[in-house]
């Protein structure tokens, strides 16, 4: 029984020498933060298909049960609107090999025009994928949250290629107005659309976006700690990723979210000791 948790990104500015050790070469920098959660979003692929040598670094710091959520690139989701890329996507699926099982997911992150009249190219991309790769879907039209017939389709689609639809759930930053300049910011780029919580397969995966105040923040994620604790019993592998407007405290966070659910399910295996950001002192 596992529970995978992790942050938007696995290096910050404002996270070396608190969290990751400082002064850290960018190719030791995701084997630090691996330590301290087991999952990452790859926001990164979502801008440009990397190099396969990053790709092979990035397995090289990890261990084979580390979770990649990988995006889609941008060109596939958003330009093509999923229609006549198949080069793009055989160019990424070949850049993503070295990943091997770390590449947990396919991530399709649509955007906020694509609604229930793009479902039919929707349901003939996801039969293009690779039967070897988890996928899973993150919509933003509004009419996938508030008209039930169109959230119906949707899962029917999601359900017939065996993908997950992944919520982002951003209630708690929109509970009341912003109160720093990167939550202001957040407000200006960010969806706002109502929670969904319902899985459709076995490895369901939330993105949480809480306040740059750490106790709203907690407060918030009090469904999900609930939510991921049931699907856990159900014999489900859920993979949560936490993110605050300004992410400074995103990894400490992850972490205590997997002690909450964990404190639910006593069973859950508890997260390796990071690496300390500091060498040890004599003294």
């Amino acid at each position: 029984m596992r529970l995978h948790v992790g942050c938007a990104m696995w290096t910050h500015t404002s996270w070396q020498g608190r969290f990751l050790p400082h002064p850290l070469p960018p190719r030791e920098r995701l084997r630090a933060y691996a330590t301290w959660c087991n999952a990452v979003e790859g926001n990164t692929t979502f801008y440009a298909t990397p190099a396969r040598s990053a790709v092979e670094s990035w397995a090289l710091q990890t261990s084979p049960d580390f979770r990649f959520a990988v995006k889609l690139p941008r060109p596939i989701t958003h330009e093509r609107r999923l229609g006549d890329a198949g080069e793009e996507l055989r160019a990424f699926l070949a850049a993503m090999e070295p990943l091997g099982p770390r590449a947990h997911t396919l991530w399709i992150q649509l955007p906020g025009s694509f609604g229930p009249a793009d479902l039919g190219t929707l349901a003939a991309f996801l039969r293009l994928l690779p039967a070897t790769h988890r996928r899973a879907v993150e919509v933003r039209h509004r009419a996938f949250f508030e008209d039930p017939r169109s959230a119906g389709l949707l899962e029917r689609v999601l359900d017939g290629a065996g993908a997950e639809w992944i919520p982002f759930d951003t209630t708690t930053l929109f509970q009341s107005p912003p109160t720093s300049d990167a939550e202001r910011d957040a407000w200006t780029k960010k969806p706002r659309l109502p929670r969904r919580s319902r899985a459709l397969t076995g490895h369901p995966i939330v993105r949480y976006l809480g306040r740059d105040d750490t106790a709203r923040t907690v407060e918030g994620w009090l469904h999900w700690v609930g939510t991921v604790a049931g699907w856990l019993r159900e014999g489900r592998s859920p993979t949560v990723f936490v993110h605050t407007p300004d992410n400074a405290e995103a990894p400490v966070l992850a972490r205590r979210f997997h002690d909450e659910v964990r404190a639910l399910v006593p069973g859950l295996e508890p997260l390796p000791e990071p690496v300390p950001a500091e060498p040890p002192t004599l003294f």
